[in-house]
């Protein structure tokens, strides 16, 4: 009978997260709203069907391990380096902002500086769970605003480790704050180095002797063999488990298996996770939530309202264009996952009392289940104003055509066009890039490309773009006549600019060689890596380079479709 007691509270967890997902997802809402009110609804609160008991309280403290470790398989130094101005810079600048913001009206409503400056700095993260969702949703993973709200979330799920190291030093007050944040980061610190000695040292040659086992099976039992030891360690020397997960989640990250571990530990994740969320609506008092429903709203409308108008400014001050501002401002204004895991422990708890706890939790959660109808309308109001733009450019009121030569200039910011662009941005070579389709135009301008308004034919453009100034032109929407008609000029005024074209067939290719082009097929994924890797050897970037760089391309497109066969490859 003891056993079935301990299994009850699973069981029933199970059944609730699964009918948590099927009532959520048509409403088109995060699951997680949905475990927290199912958790409300069972919790001792609620129904009381459950009560909270050491196995629900390590189902959910094994979810946010899980969380963690997750987002340690996602990080990596190279990701780092390659995003490091983002991480580096918009990360920052972003956290210290919303801090600041969220912080003083923290201070305004009485709390003493240490815990203001950890609500407000709680506060100030994004659900990385729910934004990126978003964005695929959307399918911005990989173009400007994707990649900045990801590195910023990056920068984000850092700081919430110290953020938890944080609040476990203020709950013994007989330390003083400045010796237990200096020890807890020295602490951190040296965990970081080991982590990176030990995954390349033992964890890495350790996976290339279990590949040849050819057993998916092993590879789990070994991740969840890492994510328990690193946590259980860090818990040992008086850090959180979270920090120990996430340490193990960056040991596998520096390794070629991140992909199969990924892949084999996600259903795990899920799971606990969901579990974590059930728990957290648990604890939350009804009573409380009805007595203090005016009190959600107003956090709920502050919260989002300061954050937008925070990152926006953020964004803007590091020269993001306008509607990539807008729509970063609207996708990361929502609370995170970590805020019902620092609102939960004691050092936050005894000090905001449950009510204000409860009234926090809340106005989190309303904040993800908002995240994407917010998303949707900066999307549209970003669209809007790229039409107006291009109304704008048509009507000769203004051009968008920068003042500055770039070397290189881009007709066509199609899917081709777009991994042209972001080959370019990566490796710090400043482009041009020129549409003539509405939709097109857009949608690029919307996703944070920045992009003019022109149709290639056109002569005139040619020399507004003062064409004989740059090297090379890239042309991803092959147009047969056109480029033959205006070949014999272009090689009579600008014999020096190398022009690319993006073509399908063999004999497409011949064609327009035959014009003096250098024509690339395209049959890469994703789509116009090929064109991408020829332009940049040819502006003199190292082939070992452009290779490293095609190789993470195309791990994050089949990463993004769920590439499991690239990562069953790496490991055979």
């Amino acid at each position: 009978m003891e056993q079935v007691a301990a299994l009850q509270p699973v069981i029933i967890l199970l059944v609730i997260g699964i009918l948590a997902i099927l009532l959520t997802r048509p409403l088109g809402l995060s699951p997680i709203v949905g475990y927290l009110l199912a958790g409300i609804l069972i919790g001792p609160h609620g129904l009381g069907v459950v009560a909270e008991n050491e196995t629900t309280h390590l189902l959910a403290e094994l979810g946010v391990v899980f969380l963690l470790f997750d987002i340690g398989v996602h990080f990596s130094l190279g990701h780092l380096w390659e995003a490091r101005r983002a991480i580096l810079g918009f990360g920052p600048l972003q956290v210290g902002l919303c801090t600041l913001g969220l912080g003083s009206l923290a201070l305004l409503l009485g709390f003493g500086f240490a815990y203001a400056v950890l609500l407000g700095a709680t506060l100030a993260l994004s659900s990385t769970a729910v934004a990126v969702q978003t964005l695929t949703e959307h399918g911005q993973q990989r173009c400007p605003i994707g990649i900045t709200a990801t590195a910023v979330l990056v920068f984000q799920d850092i700081c919430a480790i110290f953020l938890l190291i944080l609040a476990s030093s203020l709950e013994n007050p007989a330390i003083p704050l400045s010796n237990a944040l200096a020890l807890a980061a020295l602490k951190a610190v040296l965990a970081f180095a080991a982590a990176i000695l030990i995954g390349r040292l033992l964890i890495g040659p350790l996976f290339k002797v279990l590949a040849k086992t050819n057993d998916s099976e092993i590879f789990t039992a070994t991740a969840l063999l890492i994510v328990l030891v690193t946590a259980g360690a860090t818990g040992l020397w008086g850090l959180s488990l979270t920090l120990g997960a996430f340490l193990g989640g960056m040991i596998i990250s520096e390794t070629p298996y991140r992909h199969v571990i990924r892949t084999e530990v996600k259903p795990f994740r899920g799971l606990l996770l969901g579990f974590f969320f059930i728990t957290v609506g648990m604890a939350l008092d009804t009573t409380v939530l009805l007595r203090s429903w005016g009190q959600i709203v107003l956090f709920l409308v502050l919260l989002l309202s300061l954050k937008t108008v925070l990152i926006f400014l953020t964004a803007r001050l590091l020269r993001v264009p306008l509607q990539g501002a807008l729509q970063l401002g609207f996708l990361l204004s929502q609370g995170s996952e970590f805020a019902f895991v620092i609102l939960g422990m004691p050092a936050l708890h005894n000090v905001l009392g449950p009510e204000w706890v409860a009234v926090a939790m809340t106005g989190v959660a309303a904040s993800l289940a908002l995240t994407p109808a917010l998303t949707e309308w900066g999307y549209r109001f970003a669209k809007r104003l790229a039409s107006q733009e291009m109304a704008a450019c048509q009507q000769g009121i203004k051009s968008s055509i920068p003042q500055e030569l770039p070397p290189v200039v881009i007709f066509g910011m199609d899917e081709v066009g777009r991994c042209v662009a972001d080959a370019l941005e990566s490796h710090h070579i400043a482009y041009t890039a020129l549409e003539m389709a509405h939709g097109r135009f857009v949608r690029a301008n919307a996703d944070g490309y920045v992009v003019a308004f022109g149709d290639l034919a056109d002569l005139r453009l040619l020399e507004t773009l003062q064409i004989g100034q740059r090297m090379t032109m890239v042309i991803t929407l092959a147009r047969y006549e056109i480029s033959q008609e205006l070949t014999p000029i272009l090689r009579d005024r600008y014999p020096h600019l190398t022009r690319f074209v993006a073509v399908d067939t063999a004999e497409e290719k011949a064609r327009f060689d035959a014009l003096g082009m250098k024509a690339v097929i395209i049959q890469s994924i994703p789509k116009g890596l090929d064109l991408a890797a020829a332009v940049l050897l040819d502006y003199g970037i190292g082939e070992r380079v452009v290779y490293d760089w095609m190789r993470r391309q195309q791990e994050q497109a089949l990463e993004t479709a769920g590439g499991l066969t690239l990562a069953l490859n790496e490991v055979a």
